[in-house]
């Protein structure tokens, strides 16, 4: 093996210590059988599904990778500590990434593609190695000037951990001060940060993986991406991701009525209220190169 290979193999090794809290939030799930069910904690840990996977979706991937709409720099903010909240890195960290993986989608240079690297190496395998460990700067400089965002990107732990205390707290009130709900401290820190945390991982990290693999693909795009209706239900509209590749600027990853795109739909809410505006849609020829492949398609 030369030097530049065994390089490259270095950092491909699993980093223990960096994957630590990874691994930790995952064997956090396991004391769910200490902490038992309440249907407030289940709540809470849907709710804050939502609410971050929303801050992934429309934040960290369609603002901060794509600029598929505008906002103003307090709820750029705002949409960034919400993305952040979800235990992925910083947004900064996670946009330049994503990048990259458009420019070099499924090829030997793609950062997490399951077609050339498997499914293991796509999914969790490239966030535990030392080679993304840093931020691509060269990649975000747009991001760059803005020193709040360089700093939640640096200290990405405060945005979870603040969440933790939150719920501990939360916990700790209704434990206290209304017994009726049966909801204890343990039950709230369980359910609503280590189980939900977990299920935004993989939910998010299935359209690296699932979304190349399995599914539909109404345009021939140069990459393996394709639209998975069940996906883009559990991850609020990016299951449609051989739209998005077909047109990475759009807002809405939904191109047609019947497909669910809830962070479309929470966009053009947020639009109604004046939060964020000047949404991109997809131009005609999209629409009209997609027909015309779904109709050759049919023909075979």
């Amino acid at each position: 093996m030369t030097g530049s290979a065994q390089g490259h193999a270095a950092l491909d090794r699993i980093d223990l210590l960096g994957s630590a809290p990874f691994v930790l939030v995952h064997l956090g799930c396991f004391l769910v059988f200490w902490a038992g069910f309440s249907w407030v904690a289940l709540g809470v840990a849907v709710l804050l599904y939502g609410v971050r996977m929303f801050g992934i979706t429309a934040g960290f991937h369609r603002y901060f990778s794509h600029r598929s709409f505008k906002t103003s720099r307090g709820f750029q903010f705002v949409l960034a500590y919400l993305g952040t909240m979800a235990g992925q890195m910083g947004p900064l960290w996670w946009a330049s990434h994503h990048r990259h993986h458009h420019r070099f989608s499924d090829t030997e240079e793609d950062i997490h593609s399951p077609v050339i690297r498997g499914f293991f190496w796509s999914h969790v395998g490239w966030i535990l190695t030392w080679r993304y460990a840093d931020t691509n700067w060269k990649a975000i400089r747009d991001f760059e000037p803005y020193p709040e965002l360089r700093f939640l990107n640096r200290f990405h732990y405060i945005a979870p951990l603040s969440l933790l205390l939150v719920l501990l707290g939360m916990g700790l009130f209704v434990e206290r001060f209304v017994p009726t709900l049966h909801t204890t401290a343990l039950q709230m820190v369980v359910w609503g940060f280590f189980i939900s945390t977990v299920l935004l991982y993989h939910g998010t990290f299935s359209i690296n993986t699932v979304c190349h693999l399995f599914g539909s693909r109404r345009y021939e795009t140069k990459d393996h991406s394709r639209n998975n209706w069940l996906f883009a239900l559990l991850t609020l509209g990016e299951g449609w991701h051989n739209n998005h590749h077909r047109y990475p600027g759009s807002e809405r990853q939904g191109f047609y009525w019947w497909e669910i795109d809830l962070t479309h739909i929470g966009l053009k809410i947020l639009s109604y209220m004046g939060l964020v505006y000047d949404l991109k849609s997809p131009p005609a020829s999209v629409y009209a190169q997609g027909r015309l492949e779904k109709a050759d398609t049919a023909k075979c």
